[in-house]
């Protein structure tokens, strides 16, 4: 039986049946959803519904509520949800309030898209198996057609050139060197992407890529340097290295991180997932959440998800109870687990107090039994596999029933991670927000998740074959595009995280890329991966003109680009030498001649001019941006 994905399958099955299409779907997640989140949901939502009526999807709208439709597919005038928007309507809504003519102007939009015949069921593409030899194809053929569907025309391709600069920055974390860009366009019988992203996988730079990545998607940025001390003196980086490295299939790679038990010296970091949160048993689940299913959970604290209608209270309070037995070992990275306790009450919004049973997302629960009232179980050594252990394990553990719940026969888990490394390679998720996997946010390619998914799993979490299938992908290597970024007909602006940047303009520079000054300081200055909404601060303006770390490695220092530079006889080859080492391409003519002048008017300090021009360059949006 093929499984089917827990949050997307009700959602757009109702939606094909009823007829909405992939353009009204665009309209809903873009434009009328973000409108009715402000001004309907609180009164007609998952958590009050007056009248019977609730506006968080489009399958509720089209439901109506208790004096019947409120969406005629096709028909906005027809419509009651659209007509009670407009100036003087009765009843009108929202109450006192009036919409703006383009805020009702989405609304007919959307309404308009919808198709007045339903689909048939039969007929849909995610009932019908699809079978791909690798991802790649997959990959090609659903993007293509949904490229198809949208009556849209992809960007052009990038060039071998670009496309090297781009799968260096991605798998390795920095630009390549000249040596490199020119082995692989010089290579004998033409460029070979394949045994490039072969060899990229394969070397150091990798894994230290890969944990650069996921050090911040599982634990956030450090705040101060002693915290991202602490994550690598604990072992932390290298056990996230090793994972990428050993190619340890994912679902082990995170039961090991949620039992935190390292069974060896290797494994030593593993642990300190739970460790840095300080026994914060909520911080813990909020953090667990994204990992094993794919989105936030934080807003189920207090009541069930005002938005994301699958996410109960209780999965937020089973999640704090799976941890809630667990403290951290003074003097090491240990944490310890208590065999007895840890069963909590929390208050719904009947004010009712609610037991709090390990439950996840999908509805399975962790069996338990719960004291009697009145009773209080005793901690005995007997309950202990070592009673004379620093670190006790119970001989029955919650914290071990969790983890071996949530990383098997967990579809979620795949799901989490494909679509994350999806968007941390292609700019943003199949689902966005990335770590917002939920029925609220609707797959641009459901068929694609579910495949990459479901592959993923079957092929034991491997991660390379996920990563190579995607690089290697024909939407991977488009060119730049003002389209709709979900359909991915061409590279969204990814800025640099502050590791790329820093490797980058020390290669640029002609030095060896690693090195921790610089990497530290621009880490402090542009400390986000991957932003949900890119905004430069005023902190990233003063340091990319006038940072230290940055003039540091343009000192005309012997091996170094600038001194290099600087010693040519001929501006214009300074010029031409100076954006192949930033940018791996010659200057326009324009550019070329606003170089010269600037070398011009250093002429009495060659050094100096080069410095100055490298700077730009290196600062510019080309350089702080995916090309």
């Amino acid at each position: 039986m093929r499984l089917r994905p827990l949050l997307t399958s009700l959602l757009l099955s109702a939606l094909v049946e009823r007829g909405l299409g992939a353009d009204a779907s665009a309209l809903w997640a873009g434009k009328v959803r973000p409108l009715f989140d402000v001004h309907c949901v609180k009164c007609h939502g998952p958590l009050e519904h007056k009248g019977g009526l609730e506006l968080d999807t489009p399958e509720a709208a089209l439901k109506g509520g208790d004096e019947g439709e409120v969406v005629v597919p096709g028909s906005p005038e027809k419509s009651r949800i659209f007509l009670a928007l407009a100036p003087g309507a009765d009843p009108h809504m929202p109450p006192k309030k009036q919409l703006a003519d383009a805020e009702r102007e989405m609304v007919r939009e959307w309404i308009t898209a919808m198709s007045a015949a339903p689909a048939k069921a039969a007929t849909r593409a995610t009932d019908v198996p699809r079978a791909f030899a690798t991802v790649e194809q997959a990959v090609d053929t659903w993007v293509a057609e949904g490229w198809a569907r949208r009556s849209m025309t992809p960007a052009a391709p990038v060039d071998d050139r670009t496309w090297c600069r781009r799968v260096y920055l991605d798998l390795v974390g920095r630009i390549p060197t000249a040596a490199e860009s020119a082995a692989f366009l010089q290579a004998p019988g033409g460029a070979d992407r394949r045994a490039l992203v072969e060899t990229l996988l394969a070397s150091d730079g990798y894994p230290v890529r890969m944990r650069e990545l996921w050090d911040v998607f599982l634990m956030g940025r450090p705040k101060r340097d002693n915290h991202e001390d602490r994550r690598r003196q604990n072992g932390w980086w290298a056990f996230l290295e090793d994972a990428f490295r050993l190619e340890r299939p994912w679902d082990e790679t995170v039961r090991r991180m949620l039992v935190a038990r390292p069974g060896s010296e290797a494994d030593r970091g593993a642990s300190w997932f739970l460790y840095e949160r300080r026994n914060d048993h909520q911080a813990i689940a909020e953090a667990v959440a994204p990992v094993v299913y794919g989105t936030r959970i934080d807003c189920a604290q207090c009541h069930d998800h005002p938005l994301a209608r699958e996410i109960k209270q209780a999965h937020y309070w089973g999640l704090v109870a799976a941890y809630n037995r667990s403290k951290n070992i003074d003097g090491g990275s240990s944490v310890a687990e208590s065999a007895v306790g840890g069963f909590v009450n929390f208050t719904n919004l009947k004010k009712e107090s609610q037991p709090a049973v390990v439950m996840l997302l999908g509805g399975r629960t962790v069996e338990e039994k719960r004291p009697a009232e009145g009773e209080k179980p005793e901690d005995r050594d007997d309950l202990y596999v070592d009673p004379k252990a620093k670190a006790r394990v119970p001989k029955t553990s919650r914290r071990e029933a969790f983890a071996d719940a949530a990383t098997r026969g967990n579809p979620l888990l795949a799901r989490a991670f494909v679509n994350r490394m999806w968007a941390a390679l292609l700019g943003r998720g199949i689902v966005h927000p990335a770590d917002e996997l939920n029925a609220r946010n609707v797959p641009s390619h459901p068929e694609l998740l579910d495949w990459l998914a479901q592959d993923f799993a079957s092929h034991r979490h491997d991660i390379r074959r996920l990563v190579r299938g995607i690089v290697l992908s024909r939407p991977y290597a488009l060119g730049a595009t003002e389209a709709a970024p979900e359909a991915f007909a061409g590279a969204s602006e990814r800025p640099l995280s502050a590791e790329q940047l820093a490797r980058s303009w020390r290669v640029a520079a002609g030095l060896t890329p690693d090195e921790d000054a610089l990497r530290k300081a621009v880490v402090i200055a542009i400390p986000e991966v991957m932003p949900k909404d890119y905004n430069a601060t005023f902190q990233q303006a003063q340091f990319l003109t006038r940072s230290p770390a940055l003039g540091e490695i343009l000192k005309p220092v012997a091996s170094g680009t600038v001194a290099r530079l600087a010693a040519l006889p001929d501006p214009a080859a300074r010029v031409r030498e100076a954006f192949l080492a930033a940018h791996d391409r010659m200057p326009d003519a324009d550019e070329a001649a606003q170089a010269v002048a600037l070398l011009a008017g250093r002429s009495d300090a060659p050094a100096d001019g080069v410095r100055d021009l490298m700077w730009a360059l290196l600062t510019s949006a080309e350089s702080l941006t995916m090309p």
